[in-house]
This record gives structure tokens, sequence and C-alpha cells, in this order.
């Protein structure tokens, strides 16, 4: 199934892009994003256990059922002040 990620900050910057389409079972959870994202964009691999992964305005666990859905985002840990 074909879904829409939007990348933010350091995991936009590594990925060279805004946006990205993955192909991701019919059936996935965040945690299988996690890994279809680090196969596609090798270059998030030192960053991606520490990616935060958003399901509309709520973060998801790694059991998060993310197929079908259009609005995933992921972004590094925030911190500040």
């Amino acid at each position: 199934m074909k879904t829409v990620l939007k990348l933010f900050a350091r995991a936009r910057d590594l990925a060279g892009a805004a946006t990205l389409e993955l192909d991701l079972p019919d059936v996935a959870s965040a945690a299988d994003l996690r890994v279809v994202l680090g196969e596609r964009v090798p270059a998030l691999q030192p960053i991606l256990s520490s990616l935060l992964i958003a399901v509309g305005n709520d973060y998801a666990s790694p059991s998060t059922t993310v197929a079908g859905r259009t609005d995933l985002a992921v972004f590094p840990p925030v911190s500040g002040g």
C-alpha cells in the first residue's frame, strides 16, 4: 500500500526530501514503517531508532497501525526551553 510520509528537521535533511512515498504492507505498524524507512533511506539509519512517528496529532507506539493513513510524519525528538 502506498503511503506518503512527511519528514521534518534532521530527518528531512538526511532524506533530501520533505515527503517520501513508501510501499507498506496492507497491515503495517509504526515499527514496520521504521524498518521500511531505514531500507529506503539508509542515511537515516543513525537516527532511525530515535525518530518520533506521528499519526495525526498523536505519537505512535511501535504497534500503532499506520497502513492506509494519510497523516503520517517523522521527526527527531525536540528539546529546548
